[in-house]
Formats: structure tokens, C-alpha cells, sequence
């Protein structure tokens, strides 16, 4: 274990005497070596971080199932492609009737390419025809096993399934990765203001912003149905979607029109919705 431990610090840069016989040594060694300032704080716990990944397991790390983006096989190319696009995400999952049947993962390259050269398969073709294997994990995996099985058959994307055999989530790489050198910020990470109104009809909101402080900047009362299970902006589109929202998603409640706007962050979960007072039918135009 200490052998596989050195190991991985070394290809981040970082190597140590092998003058231990145990994780407990070497964790003595490194706070010691920090304290001491013979090592940089930053090293320091990148090294706590992979001696941790021995202890932190796969479902710790992975999005939830109630985060995936899929896609079912029975979809055009171009259905595929469109949704890549609108998602940001360039492998997505397919599935054959739901989330826990997934057959594969659709690479956007593959169908980008196939679509390149054989123009008429955008339309005739489907994302189930040009598919790569899904590789398929326990959700009480360590991270640490899951990272060095991920760089030796060089995948980049588990599904990640539960002790019944469902679908639990989905972890990448870079969710492992992330667990050892921090959060990698993006260029879009800043904070967007909570409601930014732009005409007396039309505003932007955070999309992490409570159900009950949107209901009171918008003077609206929400239904019970709608309310439940639900804490955001964000989470109302997915729950009334029955999927994750991606930019361009659309819902209607309480007399607004929200639309999902662009995404953040490696996950690419959606930061603002814009929300447009909903245009009165002609029945209610006569009714007032």
C-alpha cells in the first residue's frame, strides 16, 4: 500500500524517502515535514489527499443519479449531437428504457465524425449504433483502486450502480482528481446575484436560490406538488423536467416562463434561468 502510495505522490511531483513501514508513518512524516516548512503547505495536502483516497469511497465522489445527463439510444445523431452541444458535456450516457439500463456512453466525437462524413446519417441514424462500452463500478469502491484501475485501462467514465444493480451515479477522472488537488475553478465560478431584475416582466436568478425567496421576489404562491423535494430555482426546472436541466430547457409555473441558462463549472450545472412573466392566454385576455 505505502508502495502504491509514493507512487501516485510521484506522479504529481512529490517524492518521498521510503523510511516507513506504514500509512501512519508517513502521515507523522509529512505533518512534521509541513511544520517544519520543508515542504509547501499546498504539497503538503495533496499528500493527505491521496493517503485519504484509501479511505473515501466511489459514491463520495460521483454526481448523482439525479444529476445525469442521458441520452436514450433510440435518438438521431443529430438529437445527440444537440443535446452535447446544449449540455456542454462531450461523453453522455445512453440508455434503453431508463437510467438503470444503460447500454453505453456516446462519445460526441464519434458522432461528430460519423455525421462529417456521411451527412445523411444526422437523420437516419441513431446514437445506439455508434456507441463505446460503459465500464461499470460498485458504489463502495475506494477512489484510490477506482483511480489506478481508470489510468491503467485508460477510462475516463464509470457508472457507478448500487447493491441492487441500479444506477447510483456517475463518476469521471477528474472527480477523483479534483478530490486530491482542490476544486478547479472556472472562468464563470463567480457568484451570480440572486435576483437581478431587468424589466418589470423579466428577471435573472440564481438558479441555487430558495423556492420560498423566489416565491416572495416574484409575489407568487407555489403548489405543494411543486414544493416538494425541492429547495431551488435549479431544482424545480429538474423536478418538473423530470431530468436535468440544460441551457434552453423551458417550464412554465405560476404565471412565469423559466428558461435555463448557460452553464458553469466542470459539471456544468446550470448558474442563472431567466424568468419572463408568461403572455396571457386569449381566454384570460377576455376574462379580465
Amino acid at each position: 500500500m505505502i508502495n502504491k502510495i509514493l507512487h501516485q505522490l510521484k506522479r504529481y511531483g512529490i517524492t518521498l524517502p521510503t523510511i516507513f513501514n506504514s500509512e501512519a508513518d508517513l502521515r507523522k512524516l509529512v505533518d512534521q515535514a509541513g511544520e517544519r516548512s520543508i515542504i509547501a503547505d499546498s504539497q503538503r495536502e495533496m499528500i493527505q489527499s491521496v493517503l485519504d483516497l484509501g479511505e473515501t469511497l466511489v459514491r463520495e465522489l460521483m454526481v448523482p443519479r439525479t444529476d445525469i445527463v442521458w441520452i436514450e439510444g433510440n435518438r438521431t445523431l443529430r438529437q445527440g449531437l444537440s443535446l452535447a452541444l446544449r449540455s456542454g458535456f462531450t461523453r453522455i450516457p445512453v440508455i434503453a428504457e431508463n437510467l438503470d439500463d444503460v447500454i453505453g456512453i456516446a462519445y460526441v466525437k464519434d458522432l461528430a465524425r460519423r455525421v462529417h462524413e456521411h451527412h445523411e446519417s444526422e437523420q437516419s441514424e441513431t446514437v445506439a449504433e455508434h456507441l463505446r462500452s460503459a465500464t461499470f463500478v460498485p458504489e463502495n469502491k475506494t477512489a484510490a483502486d477506482l483511480l489506478k484501475e481508470m489510468q491503467r485501462d485508460q477510462i475516463h467514465m464509470a457508472v457507478v450502480i448500487d447493491e441492487y444493480g441500479g444506477t447510483a451515479g456517475l463518476i469521471t477522472i477528474e472527480d477523483i482528481l479534483e478530490e486530491i488537488v482542490g476544486e478547479i475553478a472556472d472562468e464563470y465560478d463567480d457568484e451570480a446575484q440572486e435576483v437581478e431584475w431587468i424589466t418589470t416582466a423579466q428577471a435573472r436568478v440564481s438558479a441555487r436560490l430558495n423556492i420560498d425567496d423566489f416565491a416572495d421576489a416574484f409575489k407568487i404562491e407555489l403548489e405543494d406538488t411543486a414544493r416538494e423535494d425541492v429547495d431551488s430555482v435549479g431544482g424545480l426546472l429538474a423536478k418538473a423536467l423530470g431530468r436535468v436541466p440544460i441551457p434552453g430547457s423551458e417550464i412554465t409555473i405560476a404565471g412565469w416562463n423559466l428558461v435555463a441558462e448557460r452553464p458553469v463549472g466542470r459539471r456544468h450545472r446550470i448558474a442563472t434561468v431567466l424568468a419572463t412573466k408568461a403572455q396571457p392566454t386569449l381566454d384570460e385576455g377576455s376574462a379580465k
